[in-house]
């Protein structure tokens, strides 16, 4: 037979799509184990990831977990900093850092050759990091450094002031972070957070190919790691949402915007339709936004829109560094692509593009077994199972544009939103 290479290959929606969960232990330390077997790879993965305790601190320290989850790179009781690093490298593994608001903790790659001669030096990063003063002073310089560059970019500027209007300047999660946050911490700040507020209520995520007798050995090894039960929850302040703000900058070429407001999470009943409309919108190359305002009128290089979260504030923005002379045609180009897919129904044809595409992007998400560790992940602290992913293949293959339309009827037609201007 010959392959016709004029026509493109059809595109098959799969039947079914079934992801296997992963098998779950619990450890003699009250941590949750998680284990995804890979057969005949290589490459083994762990996570291990606490409850983030950010919001407990005051705000003058909003950096200190930042820090102390950096510096425990620096040197153990056994090893120097310089030492870790090679001894890493050497059995060709890595240690990296995993901070955020909700989650923090620390994760290893490494290759089943390798990965009981790391472990327990790996382990020993979680009780024995020495904190070196020197070493901190180096990274607090370089640190202002970087929040000089960044204050420069409108873009960088525009993100932090969109969330500190979404959420408020006296809320953790809307401080905008300063060099004063950064002269405040302390190497005794960072050993009483290593001490007391990391690794709380652990849960170790792990891929790798390992018979009965390996894996048993592993759970022995990583029930060593020190497991806090959780403190007392933290009452987060109310959230103080400013509407407009703008931050002329005389010497900028480009105006940096971001329109956004609250939104739902993943649990709520609405929020896969929701995805589906955020990605017509400005989720992908081929959305309304950037037919409009990048290819018919060239006034940006790109602009998108996304569903994002902290912790468990749920919110969507829309993003675009345009054009300084254009930036009020921008935005008021966006409200219009809004106001369109809130009132008229889209074409069949624009349907069944978005369709294939959302339907393929998320079959491209569970390509390798690092994808499945991944997307378990994503749910799981979510509150979900795998599940998720099937019933959204489900939404994906039968909605309508009848489905867009209310979607965007409930979410987007009630403005004002928030509206931010940098530049």
């Amino acid at each position: 037979m010959i392959l016709d290479r004029s026509k493109a290959p059809e595109f098959k929606i799969p039947e079914d799509f079934e992801l296997l969960p992963p098998l779950e232990h619990s450890l003699s330390n009250g941590s949750k184990f998680f284990y995804i077997p890979t057969p005949g790879l290589n490459t083994v993965k762990i996570e291990v990831m606490g409850k983030g305790r950010r919001a407990s601190l005051p705000l003058a320290q909003t950096l200190v977990p930042m820090f102390t989850l950096q510096m425990i790179h620096e040197g153990t009781k056994q090893k120097t900093a310089g030492e870790l690093a090679e001894f890493f490298d050497f059995y060709a593994s890595e240690v990296y850092s995993n901070p955020s608001f909700s989650r923090e903790g620390l994760g290893l790659l490494s290759t089943k050759k390798h990965i009981f001669t790391v472990l327990d030096v790996f382990i020993s990063m979680f009780s024995e990091a020495t904190f070196p003063s020197e070493m901190l002073e180096k990274r607090k310089s370089l640190m202002k450094l970087s929040i000089q560059v960044e204050n420069e970019k409108t873009a960088s500027r525009a993100n932090q002031v969109f969330k500190k209007c979404l959420f408020g300047a006296t809320h953790p999660y809307g401080v905008i972070v300063e060099e004063a946050h950064v002269e405040a911490v302390s190497r005794e700040h960072l050993i009483f957070y290593y001490n007391n507020l990391l690794w709380q209520d652990l849960e170790i995520f792990m891929m790798g190919d390992f018979d009965p007798q390996e894996l048993d050995k592993l759970l022995s090894i990583v029930s060593q790691l020190p497991n806090r039960k959780v403190s007392d929850t933290v009452l987060l302040p109310s959230t103080d949402t400013l509407l407009a703000v703008s931050e002329p900058k005389k010497k900028a070429v480009q105006s940096s915007i971001r329109i956004g407001h609250w939104s739902i999470s993943k649990k709520h009943q609405d929020f896969i339709g929701l995805t589906v409309f955020n990605t017509l919108l400005g989720g992908y190359f081929g959305s309304r936004l950037i037919k409009n305002i990048r290819e018919d009128k060239g006034h940006t290089y790109g602009i998108f829109s996304a569903l994002s979260d902290v912790d468990d504030a749920n919110y969507w923005v829309i993003a675009a560094d345009v054009q300084k002379a254009y930036y009020p045609e921008v935005i008021k180009e966006i409200y219009h692509e809004i106001r369109l897919l809130t009132e008229e129904e889209v074409s069949s044809d624009e349907l069944e593009v978005l369709r294939n595409y959302l339907i393929g992007k998320m079959l491209m998400q569970f390509s390798t077994p690092f994808d499945l560790i991944d997307g378990f992940q994503a749910v799981h602290q979510s509150g979900l199972t795998l599940d998720y992913y099937s019933q959204k293949l489900a939404y994906l293959k039968t909605f309508s544009a009848e489905d867009i339309l209310t979607t965007g009827r409930k979410y987007f037609s009630n403005p004002p939103f928030i509206e931010v201007v940098v530049g």
